[in-house]
This record gives structure tokens, sequence and C-alpha cells, in this order.
């Protein structure tokens, strides 16, 4: 752009992460509610289903350090195109698996370990995207964006895959999302790039506003970016060891918080509706309307924890604005669903667990802003390392609750959760968020470089 305008291709791109985000958990989201066709077709137990639910979130688990270290080494553009397209196959072979084939069970977990393998690059590509585009004081606005495609993703799929399942059969639903998740993977693919400097359409304002706001680590990064022809750039990425990572306490702190997170979260996306047609005797669409409210409020609550967010870190700081936040976010959704598991009310209920998935989400953006602060080039390894927790707790809850409440009752499965976000709320209390994880010549870095603190106390004031 020559005109002197300022582009806004940072906005629209973090959009397209939103919708991103959303279909990763559409192709997620969706075996929840088609579970009990496909338990059916299959002759499958709700222990058995557990296991499937599990699979998926196993692979992603086991691929989310590996993820984050291929969008830094290669570039967010390409690495997320790829991861689309391969969650998109598997997502499809969900739905094709032959009726009466022996070792079913197996082949849905193989399959959806595989879907979960796919999906592992969606968030360390997206934090990595942020390190390098998105100023400190707007990642926490846009983390919240690309968090509540989860909301929405999930929130859309009840009633999506209800109508889908009733007038084309359960298989239908896992090839329609895998073509949903195509188009937009395609749509990626044409529209983003690596780096700010890369993009056609970037103005030289908008360029300005980008590098001055980045962390003082993300501006070494940048720093190494050499010409490699007239058309094209290639950067040589000062990546943090893995030994740093696991001996920092910030980065254990919230990645034993995310796992407390990710457990809870699973409950709503794997065993919510469920829940709310067996357990509390709600009825086929009934169920599929009540089911969207914990999504609907991890949209809304997404989007405000990111505006919140911001506006405490330029008001007093990281610690506020990233830390605080989260801790009391957390521990308010521990409240909300003990206090929901006990209300007689099926309806009733289900509006105040999602509440609870509400309050959680108000957190959401704190992980990856913080991880983003602190690691800088490294932020889709560190991200990645941190995503492994909490899908590791999610993979618990998957299994693990329905075992729970086949010996204990569904009540004490929310209760479990609720006391692992007290646990997950005070592991925030021990974060520096000024402590990076990048070291330069003379020393470790702030995580904030010093004119944009002094940018953002004279904005507050």
């Amino acid at each position: 752009m020559t005109d002197g305008r300022t582009s806004h291709v940072r906005q629209f791109l973090v959009f397209w992460l939103f919708v991103l985000s959303a279909v990763s958990y559409l192709d997620r989201v969706n075996i929840s509610i088609a579970g009990g066709a496909l338990a059916d077709a299959y002759y499958l137990t709700d222990l058995q289903l557990g296991k499937v639910f599990s699979a998926m979130l196993v692979g992603y688990a086991a691929f989310q350090t590996v993820a984050g270290r291929l969008a830094d080494r290669y570039g967010v553009r390409r690495v997320l195109t790829a991861g689309v397209i391969w969650w998109g196959v598997f997502t499809a072979l969900t739905g094709l698996v032959p009726a009466n084939i022996a070792g079913a069970l197996w082949l849905f977990v193989a399959v959806r370990f595989l879907l979960g393998a796919g999906e592992a690059v969606i968030y360390p590509s997206a934090n990595q995207f942020i390190a390098r585009w998105i100023p400190v004081q707007e990642r926490g606005i846009a983390n919240g964006w690309i968090f509540a495609g989860v909301g929405a993703g999930a929130g859309l799929t009840p009633p999506l895959v209800t109508y889908i399942m009733i007038h084309y059969g359960w298989r239908s639903s896992f090839l329609v999302c895998s073509i949903i998740g195509f188009a937009v993977g395609t749509v990626w693919f044409l529209v983003a790039r690596d780096t700010p400097e890369q993009h056609p359409r970037v103005s030289p304002a908008e360029l300005k506003t980008i590098k001055s706001g980045l962390t003082l680590s993300s501006s070494l990064a940048a720093s190494s970016v050499m010409e490699t022809d007239s058309s094209s750039r290639q950067t040589a990425l000062p990546l943090v060891p893995w030994k740093r990572v696991v001996r920092s306490k910030e980065i254990i702190a919230v990645t034993v918080s995310y796992f407390c997170y990710g457990y809870v979260a699973w409950i709503f996306f794997s065993w919510f509706y469920r829940y709310l047609a067996k357990v509390r005797g709600l009825d086929f669409k009934t169920s599929a309307f009540y089911s969207m409210l914990p999504f609907l409020a991890m949209l809304v609550a997404c989007l405000v924890g990111g505006a919140i967010n911001d506006r405490l870190t330029k008001w007093k700081g990281a610690r506020l604005g990233r830390c605080i936040l989260a801790a009391f976010a957390i521990a308010l959704a521990g409240i909300f669903i003990a206090f929901g598991s006990q209300v007689k009310s099926a309806r009733l209920a289900s509006v105040v667990l999602a509440g609870g998935a509400g309050a959680l989400y108000l957190s959401q953006s704190s992980f990856w802003s913080i991880t983003a602060d602190v690691a800088g080039a490294s932020s889709g390894s560190v991200s990645g390392f941190m995503n492994t927790g909490n899908q590791i707790g999610a993979a618990i809850t998957a299994s693990l609750t329905p075992w729970i409440a086949l010996r204990y009752g569904w009540t004490a499965s929310f209760l479990v959760a609720a006391a692992l976000c007290f646990v997950g709320a005070a592991c925030w209390l021990v974060v520096n968020p000024a402590r990076s994880l990048v070291f330069s010549p003379s020393g470790p870095t702030r995580a904030i470089s010093e004119p944009l603190l002094n940018q953002t106390k004279s904005t507050a004031r």
C-alpha cells in the first residue's frame, strides 16, 4: 500500500484464526453429539465411547510440542494449512468406518488419535502468529478472539450436527464438517503470511505499529530476518532450549494450571450433552439447545476476558492483567460448577454450569498471552508444551468422568472438576510475568520492552 492509509491485515488474520479455531472444535465436538448414534451402531458402552473421546485428546497432547516447534521453524502459514488438511481427512474417516467391522472400537480409537495429531497445530501455530504479528497491548483481545472460536465452534456443533443427523444420518455429519475444514484451510493458505514483512497488503503504518509493540525477545528474533531473494524472506530463529523451558517455574505453573483447566473444560466438550440427555432427562432437541449454553458462555467470556486482560495489563501491568485475572476467573468457575452440580432443576443446572464454563474461559487469553510475552520467537514451542498439560487433563476427564459417575454419581464428577479449578487458580499466584525465557548476550531480556512499558503506562494515565 502506498497511499499512506493504515491497513488492518493483522485484525483480519486474527478473525480467520477465530474461524479456524471454530472449525477445529466443530471437528472435535461433533462426536460427542453423534456419539449416541455411533455407540448404538457399534454396540459401544459409555466407557468404550470414553476411550474414543480420549484417543483424539491423547493424539492432540502427544503432538503439541512437536507442532509448536514446526510452527517456529517452518512458519504458521504452511504448518497450519497442512494441519487443517490432515484433520479434515480424519474427520471424514470417522464417518466412513464400515458397519459390522471387527474391532470397530480400536479403528475409531486410531482414527481419532490421528485426528488429534493433526489438530495439535492449531493453537501453538496461532501463538507463533501472535508473537510475530500482534503488539503486546493487543494480545489479550487477539487471543480472546482466537479462543472465542472454541465457544463458537462447540456452540454451533449441537444444532448443526443434530440437524444433519435427523435429515441425513450421523455419518453425513462428519463428512460435512470435513468439507467445511477444507474450505477454511484453503482461505488461510491464500491470505496468510508468516510475518508482517512478507504480506503485500500490510501498510508501512501498520508494520510500524506491529514492530513497536512486540516483546523485546520477539524484536531480537525479528532482527535476524535475512533476505534470501528479492521476493521472499527467511527467518533465523533463536529458539529457547528445552532445558530452560522445563526449569522455568512460570511455565511449569501455567502448564499445571492448564492441566486443571483442560480437565474441567472437557467435561463440557465430551460429556455435557449426554449428561443432560441421560442423567437430567432432557429430550434430544432440548439437550441440543441447553448443551449450547456453556459454549456460548465461552465465546462471550473469551472476548470479555481478552479485553479485560489488555486493559488491566495497560493499567497495572501483566501481574494483574494476566495472572490475578486468571486466578480469580478459574476459582470463580469452581464455585459455579460445585453449585451447579447440586441444583435439582435440569434447566437451571444447565444455566449455572454454563456460568462455570464462561468463568473458566475468562482466563483463556492469559495462558496464551503470557507464553507469547515470555517466549518470543519460541512461543509456538513453549505454548505447545503448556498445551500438552491441557490436553492430558482433557484426555483424563474424557475417560475418568464416566468412571467416577458410574461409581460415585455425576455430582461427584463435577465436584472433582471444581476442586481442580482451585488448584489451577493457585498455580497462577506463583507466576512472574516479567521473567523472560529469552536471553540476549548481556543477559535475560525483559518480557516486555521498556519503551512499551512506558507507552502503556502513559496510555493508562
